[in-house]
């Protein structure tokens, strides 16, 4: 039983990743805590659908239609929908009506349904319709920046767009490299240190919330199939 997932980075500043994945015999994987809300379109059994996901907070199970082919598009943190505030989308997610193999409704309009190809294309059609926005504030403190408002007023844009806290996002993001790198065989040690974790215990801690492996399974490919690495393929 398999997922075959394929990912890639964007040159574009609204775009996190573009991912592809292919299921065959898998009724569940684990999801994995995210930060980046995304807009999702697969095929099964010839009939196309559309969905906006949101970003999760912690792991938990998902199922898989079998035999379904996907296409993901993951948002840079900081962007939303214009009609959906990312806050209403976190550990959800919305299906997208009168879906077809060609193109899917979103903020009242039809849009052409992409491939991994050409994701950043139909991006920049709803950028510059203004159905995708973001606060330059947070892609700023993303970027590094020290903005001249006060913390308070940082941490209330960033909950604002993204619906986590800043401390929410970098624990899930540290989660999420920590299990990439024991996956792909790293010591537990060298993750504990090279990602600031107090200690073993606490990495433990950290992957049973936002992954939902141990560092054993991870390093063993154990535990069924699981949304990790979007590069490899995920056996159960």
């Amino acid at each position: 039983m398999a997922l075959r997932f394929e990912t890639r980075a964007s040159d574009s500043p609204w775009v996190d990743t573009v991912w592809t994945c292919t299921s065959a015999q898998v009724a569940e994987m684990t999801s994995v805590a995210g930060v980046c809300w995304g807009l999702v379109f697969w095929q099964r059994d010839g009939i196309a659908y559309a969905g906006i996901s949101g970003p999760e907070t912690r792991t938990g199970t998902a199922p898989v239609p079998e035999g379904a082919a996907f296409v993901g598009i993951e948002f840079a943190v900081g962007t939303s929908l214009r009609t959906v505030p990312t806050p209403a989308l976190v550990d959800g997610g919305v299906e997208l009506p009168d879906a077809t193999r060609r193109s899917f409704r979103l903020d009242g309009a039809r849009w052409e349904t992409p491939g991994a190809d050409d994701a950043e294309a139909l991006v920049n059609r709803l950028v510059r319709a203004g159905a995708v926005v973001r606060d330059p504030l947070v892609t700023d403190v993303r970027r590094g920046a020290a903005p001249a408002v006060s913390a308070r007023t940082v941490e209330r844009r960033f909950r604002e767009a993204t619906g986590l806290t800043q401390g929410a996002v970098r624990q899930i993001e540290r989660a999420r490299t920590a299990a990439a790198r024991l996956a792909a065989g790293a010591p537990v040690a060298d993750v504990v240190t090279g990602l600031d974790y107090f200690d073993e215990p606490h990495l433990a801690r950290a992957l049973r919330r936002y992954v939902g492996r141990t560092a054993g399974q991870l390093r063993d490919g154990a535990g069924g199939a699981i949304a990790l690495n979007l590069d490899q393929l995920v056996t159960s």
